[in-house]
């Protein structure tokens, strides 16, 4: 159990909301529109957590080294700027984990990797982030996890200390940014978990495999 904890911080995709859906439409959409033959969400789901170059990945095999990456990668968030909020939807058991924070008076907010570009629109069009305090994006600092400065970011943005806040994530980056920021952590095993990942080789402090477990490592809550 975490002890004087004064906010709480999440990574986005793959911890409050799964995005897999409109992720991976959006990158079918391509091959589709290509002549090549769709392929089943659950093929994309694994690598949601990778973003573009988890989908491109999936959807043509291609790596970001490819000279076509960068004009594929463009062609992508392009479709996702355009469903990226029909099938995207809060993780069962998050509605709750936040209503019990913000009823405790423990602010909490956001930090990911996603560009303000979908972040900003996503979260202004899902009623969950209306309580949120502060919603770092991946451009918002100069740095992207798993540098902590965008974790330095948001606790500067809620006047907490990083030593009082608490990290959750799903993605190895997340935790190793977390630690790297002094934050306590913990690692979400509901949400992606791309192919290979063993959450117990990241080092942090704590593992939930749902949102409300979260609540009981939070003393304050």
């Amino acid at each position: 159990m975490f002890t004087d904890v004064q906010a709480v911080l999440f990574d986005l995709d793959g911890t409050l909301i799964d995005s897999a859906p409109d992720l991976g439409a959006a990158a079918d959409k391509m091959r589709v529109d290509r002549g090549l033959p769709s392929l089943p969400p659950e093929r994309y789901r694994p690598m949601a957590g990778a973003g573009a170059r988890g989908m491109i990945g999936v959807a043509f095999g291609l790596t970001p080294e490819h000279a076509d990456f960068a004009a594929l990668r463009e062609e992508f968030f392009t479709n996702y700027e355009q469903c990226m909020t029909q099938s995207t939807y809060v993780f069962e058991g998050v509605q709750e984990l936040i209503a019990h924070l913000v009823a405790a008076d423990l602010p909490w907010g956001v930090v990911t990797n996603k560009s303000a570009r979908f972040t900003d629109p996503l979260t202004r069009a899902m009623p969950l982030f209306v309580s949120a305090r502060t919603v770092v994006s991946g451009d918002t600092t100069p740095h992207a996890k798993p540098h902590p400065e965008p974790l330095f970011e948001a606790a500067r943005r809620l006047a907490v200390a990083p030593a009082h806040c608490v990290y959750v994530g799903d993605d190895e980056r997340d935790i190793v940014a977390g630690l790297a920021a002094g934050m306590r952590t913990v690692a979400a095993t509901y949400g992606y978990l791309g192919q290979k990942a063993d959450p117990l080789q990241w080092g942090a402090h704590a593992i939930i495999n749902s949102p409300g477990a979260l609540l009981q490592l939070l003393e304050k809550a």
